[in-house]
């Protein structure tokens, strides 16, 4: 019985991944490609932190670019990201439910924070990076709300 309760998450986990994947999450970026290691260090899910491992995964996205709702979602609130002076002009995101899955993304100075939006809308804009990290690979950070791997969505 044990062993049958086991398959049943896992096929119904394997469900919810197949079911969702992220269409075009940033202007010109139509294959969500993904910031690699630059000098501030990789945008891989799990990468090593000075405070401990990297919890989301970096998608390219110019500053100013228009961002897009990956999915049908529903927009559940603006985020603060640091909640530090220093880093304000990049300290906005947006919170996203849909297809089962809680998103949060980093860096979006979103359009409105509540409502259905249909996958490929516009949802926001890209917060300048370059004038808080000079020389990283501008890019939206996509992080599940329960902190687990987002790379099988894309």
């Amino acid at each position: 019985m044990i062993k049958m309760k086991r398959l049943v998450v896992l096929v119904a986990l394997l469900c919810v991944c197949d079911a969702v994947k992220f269409g075009q999450l940033c202007s010109g970026n139509s294959g969500n490609s993904r910031r690699t290691s630059d000098t501030w260090g990789s945008g891989n899910y799990g990468a090593r932190r000075t405070n401990g491992r990297h919890e989301g995964l970096d998608i390219r996205c110019s500053d100013g670019s228009a961002v897009y709702a990956p999915f049908d979602v529903t927009l559940h609130g603006k985020l603060i990201v640091y909640n530090n002076p220093a880093k304000a002009a990049i300290d906005q995101g947006i919170n996203l439910r849909g297809g089962g899955l809680c998103i949060k993304l980093f860096y979006v100075r979103p359009d409105r924070t509540s409502g259905s939006v249909r996958k490929g809308e516009r949802i926001g804009t890209m917060l300048p990076m370059q004038s808080v990290y000079p020389g990283i690979t501008s890019h939206v950070h996509v992080q599940m709300c329960d902190k687990s791997d987002p790379t099988p969505y894309f």
